[in-house]
């Protein structure tokens, strides 16, 4: 689970929601196409960046605080022990861009260490995120903050001009790489390195392979937060498609796939239903599941070799003493120095 991205919103005015339905931005429209292609697919999936509405990403702040769910708390603790090494390999001044920040508290811990010349945070959530760097920026007023609401899962986005060139370090925290299949992962940070500049890097969180049921207890917690969260996509679909999920007849279910090397996520209709939307209805049979999140657990020798394929040279990593978790620093290659 993480934080994902949807459009340039470059800070100044107050930044539109793209989970409202009167928003007709082509972003928004392509959000919606999105939805919507997913649904009609043979197996219906929902990409994982609409787990992350205004309500969603609150829940995913409860899913934190849960015990079962290690990788924040871990990530945290690595960071907490290392830190100061860390701000070493990173340097101070940089221009911090945060992507799938939520509520900016990740960096935010991160300020006094790294003394960002901009903090540049990007969710998809974008009146959620406008809410949390506002009250950031009454403790940091000597940051330039500049949020920005945009998809950046896919496609070839690209930073508005607002964003400093100089140092830019892609801040990608929380195993959020995890949500895309290799191949994806590959593709998304070679997006990243193109917008990194000569002198740039990415500071990212990885999360480990580990044990069976660690797993599983994350991704279906017994308070029933992760259940939540997940249903509550249906009540983002219905917002944004005019759809008709009956939420209660639907539930959750997240596990370990050890063949694939994946946790994942889908919601299981409890019973058959029809389920209409905008020019479009689908049938789902009782048992009939719509996937909605993949994370995908990395070796860490996997971890790196996938950064260098990127473009990217690891300069630092760092895990707990379980190696449950880890964060690597990773600079820029020129392109001139690429096998």
């Amino acid at each position: 689970m993480s934080n994902h991205p949807t459009q340039d919103y470059a800070d100044g005015a107050r930044m539109p929601a793209v989970d409202t339905a009167v928003d007709t931005s082509a972003g928004a429209l392509r959000l919606r196409a999105e939805l919507d292609a997913g649904l009609r697919a043979r197996e219906a999936c929902i990409s994982p960046k609409f787990l992350y509405d205004a309500l969603g990403s609150k829940l995913f702040e409860a899913i934190c605080e849960l015990p079962e769910y290690y990788p924040t708390r871990t990530e945290a603790l690595i960071f907490e022990r290392h830190g100061a090494e860390i701000a070493r390999a990173v340097g101070h001044g940089s221009t911090l861009i945060d992507l799938g920040a939520g509520n900016c508290a990740k960096a935010a811990r991160l300020f006094p260490l790294l003394h960002p010349a901009q903090y540049v945070p990007v969710d998809i959530s974008a009146e959620f995120l406008q809410d949390a760097v506002e009250r950031l920026r009454q403790r940091f007023r000597h940051i330039e903050m500049n949020a920005l609401g945009m998809d950046f899962s896919g496609g070839d986005w690209q930073l508005p001009d607002i964003v400093r060139r100089e140092r830019r370090l892609f801040f990608y925290p929380g195993s959020s790489i995890g949500n895309f299949a290799p191949d994806e992962a590959l593709a998304f940070l070679r997006r990243v390195r193109a917008q990194c500049g000569p002198d740039g890097g990415i500071l990212i969180g990885i999360d480990l392979a580990k044990d069976r049921a660690v797993l599983d207890a994350a991704y279906d917690d017994a308070l029933g937060v992760t259940a939540a969260f997940n249903l509550n996509v249906l009540r983002h679909a219905n917002r944004l498609l005019g759809a008709d999920f009956d939420i209660r007849a639907w539930r959750h279910q997240g596990f370990y796939n050890e063949r694939m090397g994946r946790v994942e996520m889908h919601l299981e209709a409890r019973t058959a239903q029809l389920v209409n939307w905008q020019g479009a209805c689908r049938r789902f049979e009782a048992g009939e599941c719509i996937h909605t999140e993949n994370s995908y657990k990395y070796r860490p020798a996997a971890a790196v070799e996938l950064l260098e394929r990127a473009g990217f040279a690891a300069s630092g990593i760092w895990t707990d003493a379980r190696a449950w978790f880890a964060v690597i620093h990773a600079r820029a290659i020129r392109p001139g120095a690429m096998h």
